[in-house]
């Protein structure tokens, strides 16, 4: 946005999600990622069927599931795809001549275009010319196209280039400032928006200022502080970077989990280990990166906050805690503020509540801005601290002329550039990921339903562990049967930096040679499983954003003696194994566990082990054991050359409700009560309804998701669940 129009600045709102006539989805799988603006999206075109939908992303996803098109391009073409499309406008009478005088640089992008024709663009895409045709006459016929895109377009060696290909075709065809129409950059983080306004970002000053002399004087003037950074600092991949180096003896970590979430994780975390002084704030007792600090700060956690955030709109909006604070837990600026204190900064950190910290904000906004800067919020530098707490939502600008903010950008046509136009940029050229040999599979990473980033929080929540319980890598069909592999198996995948390991999920939705796998799993709850471990620190040049989309791998079967089900009440360290993960459940802490040798020999060795009761049952290769001390259950262990398949809710009660008779500890030595059945996989989390459950009803009767929500009330909550819902109505009406 920054290098296009001038500044940081969002143009659209999310009300342009029920007006627009077409909406470009790329690289992001909203169904499951974003699933609130989803659901406006799914209604918008419930009620309005003639909005069409394009999905633009190499994977099938949930996000398909109500696509008029989906073009599943090659990983990182991206650019290329945008770049004919601004190309295709010009040739085809599509530009808005009034436009252009608002437009700088568009011969020398439109000549850098020349070369992305439509059968240069469909080879580096891997798509067909129809399917490209398709999707440029449908971008260039209607005036009202909202296009929404992700970490699939910024997670990449040409992240700001790719937005711009995007922003490009927008400013040229005169599709920005209206109603439903614009670019729309969909945040990774709740907050993003609101960590780049106060200067997070080591190119930016506070208030989206920059580091020339007059925007450096301006901030050191307005803080009446002479010294101020003259030049950007390090960017995340560097600055670790620099602390492995030793050029960097302090690092402070607030918010974030580092050792999971960079690429070269295991790189990371020895950078970590050497440096002299590591500080993280964190709400958790434990993280990967937690477990390196030096000293570790109790941060308040979401409930706990008093402030402000902005979403991807530009809107600001009250943070109101809502519950009482845990232990000693701060508010990082609280933290921020005592340590400059004792730097002998007290003057200038004198706050004594967020409201404070909220108007010097605005103020700096406002400073010297007589609108030559977009993000201006000055209309509250003056809150006071009953206004600040009757705050209600709302957009910037916010200022006195537009003292009820902004829903729209750019309406005039005016941008922050010191000319006042915006800017075209010519297209980069696609770095594409060389396979070989030795790697010849692409892997893509991301999310998945139910979980947050790393976990830190949401692995903790039995339920939200329910939808996917351990690290898994989804694959093509083809893929699978060419090395062995079947649905379930244990799978590592290797790239030149490390390795990881998970449960294989076959997917019909990927192309031949790629697959997926997300980033959320950590050494907390897996062995292997942190994915980004196994990805080079390749960045932009520009925003110095890492490209975790596109590694060359290789698949290697796991083949262990045996696998199980390891049923604890505490938090353990499982050794000497091949593969384990954990996953809570109410009152017990569920591992599957995976090794060579005898399964009760491993048992045995482990911690806790001792002074335990051991009751066992065997038959065939399978051997289950129930450990008890005191007459209270402290194991339970189900182990075969295959997964055991037992009843998970049933095993996990018994460490809550202590089975007494023999005839009910023998039948929780077989891992299912002696009625009932196992719900099966959990398709909605909301309500806990299993595959199984939904079967039944489908083979009932229950034919739409509407009526599977009348009876058992899946998709009725969220609405994540629903695409699968739909998959699994769409699947048995085949089978039937």
């Amino acid at each position: 946005y920054k290098r296009a129009l001038g500044a940081d600045a969002v143009p659209c709102c999310y009300e342009d999600i029920e007006q627009a006539d077409v909406v470009v989805l790329v690289g992001s799988n909203a169904a499951w990622a974003h699933p609130v603006a989803w659901q406006r999206l799914v209604q918008a075109k419930t009620d309005r069927p003639e909005m069409k939908l394009v999905v633009i992303d190499p994977r099938r996803t949930a996000s398909c599931d109500i696509a008029d098109l989906h073009l599943a391009l090659q990983p990182g073409s991206d650019s290329a795809l945008f770049a004919g499309l601004l190309n295709w406008l010009s040739d085809h009478d599509a530009v808005d001549a009034a436009m252009l005088p608002h437009l700088a640089n568009v011969k020398a992008t439109l000549a850098a275009c020349k070369v992305w024709d439509l059968a240069t663009v469909a080879e580096a895409c891997q798509l067909s010319e129809q399917e490209i045709t398709n999707f440029w006459q449908l971008f260039a016929s209607q005036p009202r196209v909202l296009t929404l895109w992700c970490m699939g377009i910024n997670q990449s060696q040409t992240g700001s280039d790719n937005n711009n290909a995007i922003i490009n075709a927008h400013l040229l065809s005169g599709k920005i400032g209206y109603a439903g129409a614009g670019p729309f950059s969909l945040t990774g983080q709740p907050n993003a928006m609101g960590g780049r306004e106060v200067g997070g970002l080591a190119n930016q000053l506070a208030a989206h200022m920059g580091f020339s002399e007059e925007e450096v004087d301006r901030v050191s003037r307005f803080w009446n502080s002479p010294r101020v950074a003259r030049q950007p600092g390090l960017t995340a991949v560097n600055l670790f970077k620099a602390i492995d180096r030793g050029e960097v003896k302090a690092v402070w970590i607030m918010g974030t989990n580092p050792a999971v979430s960079m690429p070269e994780g295991n790189r990371i975390a020895q950078a970590l280990a050497r440096c002299e002084l590591v500080v993280v704030s964190e709400v958790s007792a434990h993280s990967d990166t937690a477990d390196l600090a030096h000293v570790l700060l109790p941060a308040q956690g979401w409930g706990e906050k008093n402030g402000t955030v902005t979403n991807s709109e530009r809107r600001i909006s009250r943070q109101r805690c809502f519950i009482e604070p845990a232990g000693e837990a701060k508010p990082d600026w609280w933290l921020l503020a005592q340590v400059a204190q004792r730097l002998g900064f007290g003057a200038a950190f004198a706050w004594q509540h967020p409201c404070e910290i909220f108007a010097e904000h605005a103020a700096l906004s406002g400073f010297e801005n007589g609108g030559r800067r977009a993000f201006d919020i000055s209309a509250l530098a003056t809150i006071t601290r009953e206004q600040y707490d009757q705050l209600t939502p709302v957009q910037w600008p916010i200022n006195a002329r537009r003292p009820e903010g902004t829903a729209r950008m750019f309406a005039d046509r005016r941008f922050f550039h010191g000319d006042g136009k915006a800017r075209l940029l010519p297209p980069a050229i696609p770095i594409k990921t060389q396979t070989c040999n030795d790697y010849p599979l692409l892997m893509n990473t991301g999310r998945i339903r139910d979980q947050w980033h790393t976990m830190t929080r949401t692995g903790n929540v039995p339920r939200l562990m329910q939808h996917y319980d351990e690290p898994f890598v989804s694959l093509h069909p083809h893929d699978a049967a060419a090395h062995g592999l079947s649905q379930g198996d244990l799978t590592r995948v290797q790239s030149a930096l490390g390795w990881w390991s998970g449960r294989v999920v076959i997917d019909s939705g990927l192309t031949r040679g790629q697959l997926f796998i997300p980033m959320h799993w950590t050494r907390q709850f897996s062995a292997q499983a942190n994915v980004d471990g196994l990805v080079a620190a390749n960045c932009c040049p520009d925003s110095g954003q890492p490209a975790l989309k596109q590694t060359a791998v290789r698949l290697q079967p796991l083949r262990p003696a045996w696998q199980g089900w390891l049923f604890m009440p505490a938090v353990m360290a499982p050794q000497q194994l091949l593969y384990w993960s954990r996953a809570p459940q109410e009152g017990v802490q569920r591992y599957v566990v995976a090794g060579n040798g005898k399964a009760s020999d491993w048992l045995m060795q482990q911690p806790g082990m001792r002074d335990v009761q051991w009751q066992q049952a065997q038959s065939g290769q399978q051997r289950h054991m129930l450990g008890w001390r005191n007459g209270n259950l402290v194991c339970a262990f189900y182990a075969a050359p295959w997964l055991p398949e037992i009843d998970h809710g049933f095993v996990a009660r018994a460490f809550t409700h202590t089975p007494n008779s023999p005839q009910q500890r023998h039948t929780l030595l077989g891992g299912r009560p002696a009625q009932g059945e196992n719900p099966g996989r959990t398709i909605c989390s909301c309500f806990g309804v299993g595959d199984v459950a939904i079967r039944r009803a489908i083979e009932q009767g229950c034919d739409s998701t509407a009526a599977l929500g009348a009876m058992l009330k899946c998709g009725t909550n969220c609405g994540s669940c629903i695409p699968e819902l739909k998959n699994l109505l769409t699947t048995l009406r085949v089978a039937q």
